[in-house]
């Protein structure tokens, strides 16, 4: 796989790790399979700086966030964007007739069809995989694989926007927006400008850089960022913050006005409405 996919398998080694512990989170019963040899020894490479908790707590968050979502808005088709080693289709409470799209580069989506060929499909729901490149145009394969874009979808975008420019993180979040209808859902994570220059970060974040996954994009001003790409921010809360702990983390949570800060933010947005966008 691209070395960018590579760190899809160090996730799914961190989420195997707190499904095996007696306080767990969550339970992910795939993930040591899809993480494979390769997620634990990158997983030993980069563990520091509170990685693994945000990791386990970044999971949970997403996890309610993603339920509660197709609960309360009924919506039917959701979207992962670099779905990676995302196992959420096999292990996820899903109604009846949800459509889960996969996006992810082909060499990865290839790789995870193989580690997962003997698990059978959950009944009442459909998974479709879908080779693109993000960073180009993706919505026109989205639409021939089933996606629907006059009704409302939930967007899950987890764990990629720091691994893009700025000019791309922008341009992929006004993409969902303007490819969004009323009532549709966006859920995923940032890190603040100051997580890049952190000196505690320094081993883990060189560790990416050497192996071709270096992290590019962080913002000090994440709600402004989403309403500015067509997102109304419904939460957005720091590890540590009522709703994103979890008892996981091992950190004091600075105040938002303390500049110079590394921080971490989790998301959920609704699309923005007409009245919003022009008061």
């Amino acid at each position: 796989m691209e070395a960018v996919s590579r760190t899809a398998q160090w996730t799914a080694a961190a989420r195997a790790l707190e499904s095996e512990r007696e306080d767990r989170l969550f339970e992910d019963p795939y993930a040591r399979t899809v993480a494979a040899d390769t997620g634990f020894d990158l997983l030993e490479r980069y563990a520091g700086a509170g990685t693994v908790p945000f990791l386990a707590i970044r999971t949970a968050y997403m996890d309610q966030a993603i339920v509660r979502t197709v609960a309360e808005r009924g919506i039917r088709q959701v979207v992962f964007l670099a779905a990676g080693m995302d196992t959420r289709f096999y292990r996820l409470p899903w109604p009846d007739g949800v459509t889960v799209y996969e996006l992810d580069r082909p060499a990865l989506l290839e790789a995870k069809a193989r580690m997962l060929a003997g698990e059978p499909a959950p009944a009442g729901r459909t998974r479709r995989a879908v080779a693109v490149d993000l960073t180009a145009q993706w919505t026109g394969a989205l639409k021939e694989a089933g996606w629907r874009s006059e009704e409302p979808v939930l967007w899950v975008v987890e764990g990629l926007l720091f691994f893009l420019t700025e000019e791309s993180v922008r341009t992929l979040l006004a993409t969902l927006s303007d490819s969004s209808a009323a009532g549709s859902v966006l859920v995923g994570d940032l890190i603040s400008r100051a997580a890049l220059d952190n000196p505690l970060s320094r081993p883990f974040l060189s560790a990416l850089d050497e192996d071709g996954n270096p992290w590019l994009f962080g913002t000090d001003e994440p709600e402004r960022l989403l309403e500015d790409s067509g997102w109304s921010p419904r939460e957005v809360k720091q590890p540590g913050e009522e709703g994103a702990d979890f008892g996981r983390w091992p950190y004091s949570v600075p105040p938002r006005q303390v500049p110079g800060v590394p921080r971490s933010f989790l998301f959920t947005c609704d699309l923005r409405t007409t009245e919003e966008a022009t008061s």
